[in-house]
């Protein structure tokens, strides 16, 4: 059978979802080829994660149809999905922190047993038979939560095998990964391409997209806008079709002016941080680059109270902070941080958007250490207009929501207290080009209001695109300074790597 021939290993034609009288999907298509690695891309809301549900049979279509191995297919639920050999993994693996990893791999119905005791040798056979497709070593008897974050990736990849998966759906696989991780899964994945599986990636890095994926979907407002070879395509391309403008829409103009110094640093000594000098004025977007352990972000949390320094002064609006002030004395003089990890430092997950609002502004939403209800449902409804969170009420939980929105309940929070600098760890990581818009809008009109910005970004283009001035760091040094509008990505990636100032003088 010819390649023209051999049928898709999985296609959604025509899909239909609707919520309450509401479009999920309007028509929405997909078709997956078997050994290719497909990027389904699309903002947050485009409708990518409603199709995946679909597919995996969480939810039963409206309209349309669904065929695996060109035979239509209806799924009542998930478990009829894998049996046609279609798994999702989610970003949040469903590993089982207190079971084996060999156990891990041969849950449920794959647990070989006999007459209801399970057979140990053969479980542990099977399981190691699964890793050694993947080319990886894990010790069988390890317990889930003694895995690192690739090793849970690579376990759950083997219970896909496990079960003949054909067609495997990854969402953002890569968001806990490091640098050396990543390009591990990569080797991976293109493993699983050779043997014939389906993949289709789900991501917002773009630069993953174009070294990994062979063809790309994009979805908006819940249709289907273009499939295409990634080969014939690039990066400005797909984020226009993705937002439905221009990638030189992203970023809004520059500062106008800037005023007296916010910030003033003086050799600022910490563990990784050696003698940082630096300056931020008011209405101005400081960028800070560097290469992962440069030690931009634990200049981010000494700047906020947050770690203990060795030497060196801060001084906000000219008055100088007490040495290491602590969380609290930084936020009391005007100092406040969103930091990197926005689900485990930025946000209470289970807890609502007002709750996790008004636990930053307890000053302002109680008299007399009374809190009021009233207050804390005005300062919430006002976070949610002013950054324009998606969410149903203010009582919706935070973890219910998708990244973009949990980093602007961060920020709400954070600009309820009204900052005269505002720290922020790489505030687009892990959100869509439509959401990384509205936040660059969003910091714009911080600083355009008269608030110091410091932001770290590890994406080159980003730093220059949002930013008024930038520092590059190396080695816990500032090893270079430009103005944004006139900076060069080669020039910046020279300092990442160490290169001083004067080198391009």
């Amino acid at each position: 059978m010819t390649a023209a021939q051999t049928p898709l290993a999985l296609e959604a034609k025509g899909i239909v979802k609707r919520f309450d009288g509401v479009h999920a999907l309007e028509g929405a298509r997909l078709d997956v080829r078997p050994g290719e690695i497909h990027a389904l891309l699309g903002e947050n809301g485009a409708g990518k994660s409603t199709l995946i549900k679909v597919l995996t049979g969480l939810y039963a279509p409206d309209g349309g149809e669904i065929l695996v191995r060109g035979e239509t297919a209806e799924f009542a639920n998930v478990r009829e999905a894998n049996a046609a050999g279609i798994v999702a993994l989610y970003q949040e693996l469903s590993i089982i922190p207190t079971i084996s990893v060999a156990e891990n791999i041969l849950l449920g119905e794959q647990t070989p047993s006999r007459g209801g005791i399970v057979q140990w040798s053969t479980l542990r056979k099977r399981a190691q038979a699964q890793l050694d497709i993947l080319n990886k070593k894990i010790p069988l008897g390890k317990l889930g939560f003694e895995l690192s974050p690739v090793q849970q990736t690579m376990v759950a990849f083997a219970r896909a095998l496990a079960t003949d998966a054909r067609v495997l759906i990854l969402d953002e696989p890569t968001a806990s990964l490091t640098d050396t991780e990543i390009v591990d899964l990569f080797a991976v994945l293109r493993g699983l391409r050779e043997r014939g599986v389906a993949i289709v990636y789900v991501s917002h890095r773009l630069e993953e997209v174009f070294a990994l994926c062979d063809r790309l979907t994009i979805m908006r407002n819940g249709k289907t806008i273009i499939t295409k070879d990634v080969a014939d395509s690039h990066v400005d391309e797909v984020i226009s079709t993705m937002v439905g403008r221009s990638s030189d829409e992203m970023y809004p103009n520059r500062a106008q002016s800037i005023g007296a110094p916010a910030m003033v640093v003086e050799g600022l000594t910490g563990r990784r941080v050696q003698d940082v000098s630096l300056t931020v004025h008011s209405g101005e977007v400081l960028g800070v680059g560097g290469l992962a352990g440069a030690g931009r972000s634990e200049l981010l949390r000494i700047l906020s109270g947050a770690q203990k320094h060795a030497h060196g002064t801060i001084a906000v609006a000219g008055e100088q902070l007490p040495h290491s002030p602590g969380v609290a004395r930084a936020l009391d003089a005007g100092v406040a941080l969103v930091p990197e990890e926005r689900r485990s430092q930025g946000v209470m997950l289970k807890a609502s958007i007002q709750d996790n609002i008004a636990i930053a502004n307890l000053s302002s939403v109680s008299t007399s250490g009374v809190v009021s209800g009233g207050r804390i449902v005005d300062i919430a409804k006002r976070g949610m207009q002013d950054l324009q969170i998606k969410a149903r009420s203010p009582r919706q939980h935070v973890g219910e929501l998708s990244g973009g929105n949990q980093q602007k309940v961060v920020l709400a929070k954070m600009l309820a207290r009204k900052p005269r600098v505002l720290l922020m760890d790489e505030p687009t990581r892990g959100i869509d080009v439509g959401t990384k818009a509205e936040i660059y809008r969003l910091i714009r009109q911080l600083a355009d209001s008269g608030t110091a910005i410091i932001v770290v970004s590890s994406e080159l283009p980003e730093l220059i695109g949002m930013s008024d001035r930038i520092i590059i760091m190396h080695e816990g040094r500032v090893s270079g300074e430009v103005a944004a509008e006139t900076a060069d990505e080669e020039v910046l990636l020279a300092y990442c790597y160490g290169k001083s100032e004067s080198t391009h003088e």
